[in-house]
């Protein structure tokens, strides 16, 4: 990605200074593509710096954590003040504040910048979310959205906001990633086990519906991979490989953060979870001999396609119902003044999980932000459409014994948000009895404790 983005610079008209640790990969870069536009090489991080006019812009691509450190400590002997490092790998964002107060300490603006689109976007217009300070974006911005996706003349890039956030908002992105992915793999596998549609059948269902509601780039490569046929074997492709589901770790930290801030994105953290059972291969095989599921053959219904295809569309939408309800949670938390409107348009174009429906997600954070992405019209409207599908889909899955973690957890998130009642006051009591936890009555103000061990008489706490 890093050379990529250099191409994507130098091919909008910048100069740009490249230097990799490995002089050779520099070299090859200059040999393969010097054509594309002015680059100049160098040696060193010092040469680098040299060949920069003032403020420098340096932008960092290396793996997360230590290897980021160790750049910058590297860097900061050579760089004045108002210089600036860019930080555009998946670097956590508590790091990201951290490394930002730091620097600032050093009168070094650092910026944390969320990249997403992979190689291809890298070089072709990725989705760009750059925190750090605010005057920094001053000298960034231009050039960040030069080279950004465009969506109908808008360029996918924004200022997201003060030190983490950019790092923040790209880590969420990466969690509604990883459950759309986990639900779409989900419909297919229904669509096999019940529905008894092979890959390429299948291939022609999901290529339909990219002209529906769901139109987006996962629904389209999700096409062309059951689609695609393994010169080899002659299988299937999806048949050959290993069913084991790797991370590089941002989905990771989206359920650690997400339990920090106490915001249930439920969806979100079962993908995660299911790509570590995925991996559990031992386990699995084990479980295969010696656990029993209960289950029977269950045909499918009249219209099941077309049902899996509304449980779908519920359970995205309420992947993107909590990202962005965590983004809100993050921002009263950090002091973030996050746009939701904006964060969504910046996904429109150049990003993986791009999507007709953030047109509609803009349109609900335009004038008075709904609570909940759900509670707005558009979204409640579709979403209890949908609700009978889904719920004969997560009942067909139960009873076939397909696991369905998303699309079960996004529906019980559904029912628990529109539910009069919870068990939770149950809990409370529990926790009152083992730990004087207290508890509030519906009845009137105040906190109370039942004394359990001495009468049970209620006091006022």
């Amino acid at each position: 990605m890093g050379a990529n983005l250099a191409r994507n610079f130098a091919r909008n008209g910048f100069t740009v200074a490249v230097h990799n640790r490995s002089e050779g990969r520099t070299q090859e870069l200059i040999a393969k593509h010097g054509a594309e536009g002015d680059f100049v090489p160098a040696s060193s991080l010092a040469d680098l710096v040299a060949s920069l006019k003032r403020p420098r812009r340096i932008l960092v691509m290396v793996k997360a954590g230590a290897p980021v450190d160790a750049v910058i400590e590297q860097l900061v002997p050579l760089l004045d003040d108002g210089d600036i490092i860019i930080d555009a790998g998946n670097s956590l964002y508590t790091d990201t504040r951290r490394r930002e107060a730091d620097l600032a300490a050093k009168g070094i603006h650092f910026v944390g910048v969320g990249v997403s689109g992979g190689e291809e976007g890298a070089l072709h217009g990725p989705s760009i979310m750059p925190g750090g300070p605010r005057e920094s974006y001053d000298s960034l911005g231009p050039m960040l959205e030069a080279i950004a996706a465009d969506y109908e003349g808008t360029p996918c890039c924004a200022w997201i906001g003060t030190d983490g956030a950019g790092h923040f908002v790209k880590m969420v992105h990466n969690g509604i990633e990883y459950s759309d992915m986990q639900v779409i793999g989900e419909s297919y596998h229904l669509l096999r086990e019940v529905g008894g549609l092979e890959p390429a059948a299948q291939a022609e269902i999901f290529a339909g519906w990219n002209s529906t509601e769901l139109a987006s780039y996962l629904i389209e490569i999700t096409a062309e991979v059951l689609a695609h046929t393994d010169a080899e074997s002659g299988r299937p492709l999806v048949d050959v490989i290993v069913d084991a589901a790797g991370q590089k770790g941002t989905g990771r930290w989206t359920a650690i953060s997400a339990l920090e801030l106490g915001a249930p994105i439920t969806a979100i953290t079962e993908s995660v979870f299911a790509r570590g059972i995925s991996s559990l291969t031992g386990q699995r095989e084990q479980a295969q001999q010696v656990l029993q599921g209960g289950t029977a053959p269950v045909p499918p219904g009249e219209g099941f396609v077309d049902d899996v295809r509304q449980a779908l569309y519920a359970a995205k939408l309420v992947s993107y119902a909590q990202g962005l309800d965590m983004l809100r949670e993050a921002g009263r938390e950090y002091g973030w003044d996050l746009n939701l409107k904006d964060i969504a348009s910046l996904w429109r174009a150049g990003c993986i999980i791009r999507a007709d429906l953030l047109d509609e997600i803009m349109k609900a954070y335009e004038s008075e932000p709904p609570a909940n992405l759900l509670f707005a019209p558009a979204f409640a409207e579709a979403i209890g459409a949908a609700v009978p599908a889904w719920r004969r889909v997560v009942a067909t899955a139960v009873s076939a014994g397909i696991p369905v973690p998303v699309m079960s957890s996004a529906l019980a998130y559904y029912d628990a948000l529109r539910a009069p009642r919870l068990p939770a006051a149950l809990i409370q009591g529990q926790r009152d009895y083992f730990g004087a936890h207290t508890y509030q009555r519906v009845d009137k103000p105040g906190t109370f404790h039942t004394l359990w061990s001495e009468g049970r008489a209620e006091v006022e706490w």
